[in-house]
């Protein structure tokens, strides 16, 4: 049964914002919501019409926002609330969305709920965060993780993680993720009675917090906000090894959604579509936390990836090697589309704030080949600010805000060959994170003055994308050549009688194939870069170079 969905969605492309590295436009080496207001309308030239807004609300910074404070309130160093307000309305001028990043499932110690909870004296929140009933009560012990599981299912089985002695209350309390981040209470699946603190979902404490919960988004949906990135979608019950208990959280906000902000969004980190789809999100990213697909793509060797073992010998599918197998990510990818089919959408994103930038080892001939496979996907597209002009990853970088091996990800953009790339005119020591150091560094003015370069190849694929409804969120992918440990890829899109041919070859060397073509009429080319094609009989002949890609319109036979 479909559900309904926003509008705007089918002709989506969101720009993920890192805002600390983004532009700092009162000197004092932090990016900023007037930064962003000051880009928006680079932001649209790329093609992108909605943005994903990383944690802006006050916080400690121990985990780069992830960590909150107060949910209701912009942290100063972005700016104020009358600013995100200025912002939501200059996106929604230009036609643009704005969504915001949600924290559910944690807030950092300094929150107040959390100060009161940690009193020994029983109050409001007592109960709001999961506390033992003693501090000396030991957690239980690890239950054994699946042979061949995913980060997903790990952090589903794995025990709780406690912090003991703090404040004066008697017990310890559980962590989602650092130790400063004290999980929110929303009950446990099923409930030890062995151990009265581990209240039902039921209980007026966790049911409480869902209230909250739900009163934050509505605050920000009534101020002009087009939905939110939650953050660790799948953490909130704890207990919940098979996540019922979490999805029919889901689906209770989701109801909300549609009676209420029918044009806003819902969308999930679960890296897990059929979980979080029939949840009620209306998308979830592919991503490194769940199944191996998305590392299989362009992050699996130990180099781009951190969490292989070292030694493990695997390729990437998107590889001047060509080593890699394409069938690892798409037989995941069809059966999680096949589920999820008239539900929402799956997005497989550049990368994000979390992961080694999709630039890293690569030039941009690959760069270019693995925007047109971005940008010719169903479901959503995502674009991590930066990767459009190629930024690298950044090695050896001192942890920032909890980043550790992900500081690298997060480096100022850059913008021009001015002092700190054009990022920020504070001294150079007083940045949030220093600007490369690479000599002829990627920026965005000098890729705008180049014709043939990464930023303006995405910037005609998004045009493409958005005058080719085929090629948007609804329009179906049927394979036609995808074998496994083979080269190429292709595949067709269509919708509505039109169909799209895309054809992708990420390896560094040249390859012909030949393909069973949906009809006997010509293929006429829309964009390409190193490949040809022509018919043979009643099958289609595809020639292409190393590192090529083509996109062709597959028009019918002419009525005799």
């Amino acid at each position: 049964m479909k559900r309904p969905s926003p509008a705007w969605l089918s002709r989506a492309i969101f720009y993920e914002l890192y805002p600390q590295s983004f532009l700092d436009t009162n000197a004092d080496g932090i990016g900023d919501l007037p930064g962003v207001i000051a880009k928006l309308d680079y932001i649209k030239s790329l093609g992108c019409n909605a943005v994903w807004l990383n944690p802006c609300f006050v916080s400690p910074m121990g985990d780069a926002g992830y960590d909150v404070a107060d949910f209701y309130h912009v942290d100063p160093r972005y700016g104020t609330d009358a600013d995100l307000v200025r912002l939501f309305a200059a996106a929604h001028r230009r036609g643009m969305k704005v969504c915001l990043d949600l924290v559910a499932g944690h807030t950092s110690t300094a929150h107040p709920w959390f100060q009161a909870s940690a009193k020994a004296e029983r109050n409001k929140y007592s109960d709001w965060f999961i506390w033992t009933n003693s501090v000396w009560e030991r957690p239980a012990p690890p239950k054994p993780a699946p042979a061949s599981g995913t980060i997903l299912q790990a952090m589903s089985t794995a025990p709780l993680q406690l912090v003991r002695g703090y404040g004066e209350r008697d017990g310890g309390y559980v962590a989602n993720y650092f130790y400063f981040q004290p999980a929110l209470n929303y009950g446990f699946a099923h409930p030890d009675p062995t151990k009265p603190w581990q209240l039902p979902v039921s209980h007026p404490a966790p049911q409480a917090v869902r209230r909250e919960m739900k009163k934050i988004i509505r605050h920000f949906l009534d101020l002009g906000c087009d939905g939110f990135r939650v953050d660790m979608a799948f953490s909130l019950v704890k207990g919940d090894t098979d996540f019922r208990e979490t999805m029919l959280l889901w689906q209770d906000m989701r109801r909300m959604f549609d009676r209420d902000y029918p044009e806003c969004v819902l969308i999930s980190e679960w890296s897990d579509p059929e979980k979080a789809i029939t949840a009620g999100f209306h998308m979830d990213f592919m991503i490194h936390l769940g199944h191996p697909a998305y590392t299989s793509l362009f992050r699996a060797e130990p180099a781009r990836n951190r969490s292989l073992s070292i030694g493990q010998k695997t390729a990437s599918y998107f590889d001047r090697r060509g080593a890699g197998d394409i069938r690892i990510f798409l037989d995941y990818y069809l059966a999680q589309r096949a589920a999820t089919r008239g539900l929402g959408h799956i997005s497989v994103p550049t990368g994000n704030h979390d992961i080694i930038r999709l630039a890293h080892g690569r030039n941009a001939a690959e760069l270019k080949v693995a925007f047109a496979f971005f940008y010719t996907l169903p479901g959503i597209p995502y674009l991590y600010n930066g990767d459009e002009i190629g930024m690298d990853y950044v090695r050896g970088l001192v942890s920032k805000e909890g980043g550790y091996t992900r500081t690298g990800s997060r480096t100022p953009m850059q913008w021009n060959t001015t002092a700190n790339a054009g990022f920020s005119t504070a001294p150079r020591d007083k940045l949030y994170l220093p600007v490369t150091s690479k000599k002829r560094a990627a920026t965005v003015v000098g890729q705008e003055r180049d014709p043939a370069s990464l930023l303006n190849c995405l910037r005609t694929l998004a045009a493409l994308r958005a005058r080719t409804p085929a090629l948007q969120a609804n329009g179906d992918l049927v394979p036609v050549y995808a074998r496994k440990k083979k080269y190429p890829f292709a595949y067709l899109r269509t919708l509505d009688g039109d169909t799209i041919l895309v054809a992708l070859n990420p390896s560094g060397r040249r390859v012909s194939v030949l393909l069973d073509a949906p009809a006997r009429g010509e293929a006429h080319p829309l964009l390409i870069a190193g490949a040809k094609i022509r018919r043979a009989g009643s099958r289609l002949c595809l020639e292409m170079g190393p590192l090529s890609y083509g996109l062709f319109r597959l028009a019918p036979a002419p009525t005799p």
